[in-house]
């Protein structure tokens, strides 16, 4: 006997995208702003920087600069690299607690700090 997709199926699926939408809300809700970008290359700390102040940070390892990093609006962007794939160039800013750009082939990683940490650290009915 051929089963066909019913009223009650359509209202599961229906129920359960709601559900994953709400809670991809509430964690997205949960992240803070962030206040500080750290910025690390092969595991090492080159500097930490303010959100608040708008600012273009050069990093450099032996004179050569591999990446530019734009703080603007309370978000920073990687606006150059010297990489030959630029997936961190295309990368969307940055802004909340958490959220990072890295760029694998030299090593850099640009990290948003928080004041605080967020509120859930995860979630479970």
């Amino acid at each position: 006997m051929e089963r066909r997709f019913g009223r009650n199926d359509v209202l599961l699926l229906v129920i359960l995208a709601g559900l994953c939408i709400g809670g991809m809300v509430l964690v997205h809700r949960s992240m803070t702003s962030g206040s500080l970008v750290q910025v690390m290359i092969d595991g090492e700390l080159y500097g930490t920087y303010d959100l608040r102040e708008e600012q273009t940070i050069s990093v450099e390892t032996d004179g050569i600069i591999l990446n530019v990093i734009q703080i603007r609006d309370g978000q920073a962007q990687m606006t150059e690299a010297d990489c030959p794939d630029q997936l961190c160039v295309h990368h969307a800013a940055i802004g909340r607690s958490g959220e990072s750009i890295i760029c694998l082939p030299n090593r850099v990683v640009v990290t948003v700090l928080g004041t605080k940490e967020s509120e859930y650290d995860a979630l479970a009915r």
